[in-house]
């Protein structure tokens, strides 16, 4: 564990932007599952149809239509990441289609995300609703009509002495949303990322154009650091040097000449030197920190972190060491993430927390500045994507106006 700046839990701000984002995905999720109820709807009138004859004209064009909204989901399940790549569609012939693996797999999703994803979908958003219903209630009840004066757990109110307690109720709702609600998205997301993504028995050319893609972010990722070190190269060391040298000539036309300010000289030449040195150190840092080569992860996080001016945590539980690729970019990750945090998010603590689960290695970083950050604009978040994807990770932003702000990555540990 290491730790710099005072230790705190996760914020009550965090969780609750974490209830909201799973509310968001529980309300996509019902409009999947509604689509998918029609689906389902249409997959059986087509069945029966079979029966006469009549429905084995539309049975291939019904297989397409339950591709299309399996797709749906697959954009839904990738914006909430990690991604799921759809398989293309299935087989032409209808013989072939019902044979093939990924439309058993996207049927059967239909059928399970159709029922038990409305269900959890419906279920969320009414303990939602709950919540401002009787958090409320003491403002609006003397509006309703007597009969229709109830609490959500249906007991009736006549009064102002009644309907305050009703308002503790919300308050319980509030807190069964929070604790609740990240686990509703993520059980009703399962059918979806068990059943959907491209199999073992996808297209090939699906997986050549994916390696394809992150391949060439690796070579992009890769340029990009070249460039980065040249330019700091020939704009801070290479300008330094030449001043070195023009200083040593000068001196040395001094000292031909006995002239008295040889010294001075040679004293603006030592400080032209070490400051050469300086840039030259710093630019060979960010290579690859020589804390992070010479002891831990954790030891280089923590030496960031001191070097923040926004008070930092570093939660950091890693056995072991990992492969350099992986260390040095979470490294950079996290520097970059501290630099942006302290030029534009006013925020006033930011934490950091990296786990390692199974075999990949889990990167958290929280804000509670402003908001509003984006991948544009030059914030270097697309570079750090880039640096992400290229090594088979995942990187998502959640940055509302307003904060928190949340960078999560996970990696490969590369053992």
């Amino acid at each position: 564990m290491a730790t710099a700046g005072e230790p705190r839990p996760r914020s009550w701000a965090v969780r609750v932007r974490a209830a909201l984002d799973a509310l968001e995905h529980l309300v996509g999720g019902i409009g999947t599952s509604v689509l998918a109820l029609l689906v389902l709807l249409g997959v059986v009138t087509v069945a029966l149809l079979c029966l006469v004859g009549v429905g084995l004209v539309l049975a291939r064009p019904m297989l397409g239509v339950v591709h299309a909204v399996a797709d749906r989901e697959r954009i839904r399940l990738t914006a909430m990441k990690p991604d799921v790549i759809s398989p293309g569609p299935g087989p032409e012939r209808l013989g072939a289609a019902l044979r093939d693996r990924t439309v058993q797999r996207e049927v059967l999703w239909v059928v399970v995300h159709g029922l038990a994803g409305f269900l959890l979908g419906f279920i969320g958003l009414t303990i939602v609703l709950n919540t401002a219903r009787d958090g409320l209630f003491p403002l609006y009840w003397y509006l309703l009509p007597p009969d229709d004066a109830t609490a959500s757990l249906g007991w009736p109110v006549h009064s102002l002495a009644e309907a305050l307690p009703v308002s503790l109720l919300g308050v319980a709702w509030a807190f069964l949303s929070v604790a609740l609600l990240p686990a509703m998205a993520g059980l009703q997301a399962l059918p979806g990322r068990r059943l959907l993504p491209a199999g073992s028995d996808a297209d090939v050319t699906l997986r050549i154009a994916h390696l394809t893609a992150t391949r060439a972010a690796a070579l992009d990722a890769h340029s990009t650091e070249l460039r980065r070190i040249e330019r700091a190269l020939h704009d801070g060391t290479q300008n330094r040097l030449v001043a070195v040298n023009v200083l040593v000539g000068a001196a040395r036309r001094a000292a031909a000449r006995g002239s008295a300010d040889v010294d001075e000289i040679l004293g603006r030449a030592q400080d032209a030197t070490e400051a050469a040195l300086a840039e030259l150190r710093a630019v060979v840092r960010s290579i690859l920190p020589p804390v992070l080569a010479d002891r831990s992860l954790a030891d280089a996080l923590t030496a960031l972190a001191a070097d923040c001016p926004v008070p930092c945590t570093i939660d950091a539980d890693l056995p072991g060491r990992y492969a350099v690729s992986v260390e040095a970019s979470v490294y950079f990750v996290v520097a970059e993430a501290l630099t942006n945090v302290a030029k534009h998010s006013g925020a006033r603590s930011v934490e950091v927390v990296l786990r390692r689960r199974d075999d990949l290695l889990h990167l958290r970083i929280t804000d509670d500045g402003r908001g509003g950050a984006a991948e544009t604009g030059g914030s270097g978040l697309g570079g750090m994507r880039r640096r992400i994807e290229a090594l088979d990770g995942t990187f998502a932003l959640a940055s509302p106006a307003g904060g928190p702000t949340t960078l999560t990555v996970s990696l490969p540990c590369g053992l």
